[in-house]
């Protein structure tokens, strides 16, 4: 297939960086077959030469975030030999913050995996949405730095998930009709963000739920308005305008993934610490 390539993504660390760069270049070439060979944590000459070996046996482009100047160079050589194109990925802007900040790299491997109060901070971060899934642990989300709430199946917890990887705190709380003050929300402390769909799509996810619990519709007469269209349709109405009655913003997750719902709620909270700031700001004048 003249569309098909091998892609060697060569990493002295995790290889975290190389997949979400790949990730969002592929992605812009629709017809393209692309066959990924990840070499990770390759420190030594001995591992980057079975590296060697794997390009040698299926040639392709390298993308390589190797900073030990020696690796890098046998690499770089290696792959010039055969005509085997490199790019270090990390070189433009490791560039442009040394002019900016008038200091050599370090060249350190995996120095972002380093265990300071970051790391440790995502790792709170994690417990506590284990902790506060589903409702949990109302008592709690006091300490929470974003509620999310939405119908069941509408994507909260791995939206929370997601975001505990980043350090941030997320609680998430079901709305269930007829409970008109959610537990727990009766006066936020942190911004409440709404998440919602298209009726459709959550009657597929719920029935998608439903065979994994092994409640196939007809098997089960508690089941019927979880996914009935009217039922689904009348319950995604009432949340929505409960999160407007609040003046919580509601974010619409049906096409996105949870890398785009995550970056939209934080896009709500930077705005609602803002306006909370600006308000401080003219009580004080």
């Amino acid at each position: 297939m003249a569309n098909r390539i091998n892609l060697h993504l060569v990493s002295e660390a995790t290889g975290e960086t190389l997949n979400s760069i790949t990730r969002a270049t592929a992605s812009q070439f629709e017809h393209a077959s692309i066959v990924y060979h990840r070499w990770s944590l390759i420190r030594t000459r001995f591992q980057l030469h079975r590296v060697l070996e794997g390009i040698e046996s299926e040639p392709g482009p390298v993308l390589s975030t190797l900073v030990d100047k020696a690796l890098r160079g046998e690499l770089q050589t290696a792959c010039e030999k055969s005509g085997i194109p490199v790019v270090n990925v990390l070189d433009p802007v490791i560039g442009m913050l040394q002019e900016a900040l008038g200091e050599k790299a370090t060249a350190r491997p995996g120095r972002q995996y380093v265990l300071d109060a970051d790391y440790f901070r995502r790792i709170d971060a994690m417990h506590y949405v284990l902790a506060h899934d589903d409702g949990q642990a109302q008592a709690g989300i006091a300490e929470a730095d974003v509620v999310l709430v939405g119908v069941s199946r509408s994507s909260k917890t791995p939206t929370s998930f997601y975001m505990a990887n980043r350090g941030i705190k997320a609680a998430n709380i079901p709305l269930v009709p007829g409970t008109i003050d959610p537990p727990g929300l009766e006066n936020p402390t942190c911004p409440v963000v709404g998440l919602t769909l298209d009726p459709e799509a959550l009657i597929e996810i719920r029935r998608h739920r439903l065979k994994l619990l092994g409640a196939a519709p007809g098997q089960r007469k508690d089941t019927g308005d979880y996914i009935d269209t009217d039922s689904v349709q009348s319950e995604l109405l009432w949340a929505k305008r409960l999160c407007a009655q609040r003046g919580w913003p509601v974010i619409d997750v049906t096409r996105r993934s949870i890398e785009e719902t995550a970056a939209a709620v934080i896009t709500h909270m930077q705005a609602w610490h803002e306006r909370r700031r600006k308000a401080a700001e003219a009580s004080n004048v």
